[in-house]
């Protein structure tokens, strides 16, 4: 099972007590932690989970826009968001030589 930002298209299995296990991709890509809350949207035959994200606000400060969700957040996630925007800043300048 891989995960390319598109869909993923996998089997879960469900144990007796009506659980299920997220993939780590799915989990890591969403950044969801043990603890977190997901909403749900039932329709027919579909399940939808959704990360159940604090309504936040953003504003403009110093003509950047920021994004307050009015909980602080863990380092893992800074850490992880910081990588995943300098990789996306580097492949775009290194697109531009190639």
């Amino acid at each position: 099972m891989e995960w390319y930002n598109t869909i993923m298209d996998s089997i879960l299995h469900m144990d007796r007590a009506g659980r299920i296990v997220l993939p780590k991709p799915v989990r890591d890509e969403l950044q969801l932690s043990p603890g977190d809350s997901l909403e749900m949207e039932v329709a027919q035959d579909h399940i939808v989970l959704r990360p159940a994200r604090a309504r936040g606000r953003m504003f403009k400060e110093k003509g950047v826009w920021v994004f307050d969700s009015g909980q602080p957040l863990s380092e893992q996630t800074v850490r992880k968001t910081i990588r995943r925007v300098r990789f996306e800043r580097e492949r775009k300048i290194l697109g531009n030589y190639r």
